[in-house]
């Protein structure tokens, strides 16, 4: 699961996390924090798709098919 998170945030937040010195279930807690952003942000980022396809199809100009 880590791998995954730092291939997606990158390893220079890793790195940051792990050069502090902080107990490690307060790292974990960064983590996870990081985690939760990271799928928020992704939730926004889909309804706002979303939001931008149905206002393509509901404004879509009419066109005469034949």
């Amino acid at each position: 699961m880590n791998s995954i998170l730092e291939n997606k945030f990158g390893s220079v937040i890793y790195e940051r996390i792990n050069s502090v010195q902080m107990s490690s279930a307060e790292r974990q807690a960064a983590i996870n924090a990081m985690r939760d952003a990271d799928a928020i942000v992704d939730s926004i980022l889909w309804v706002k798709r979303k939001i931008e396809q149905v206002g393509e199809f509901l404004f879509m100009k009419p066109s005469i098919k034949h």
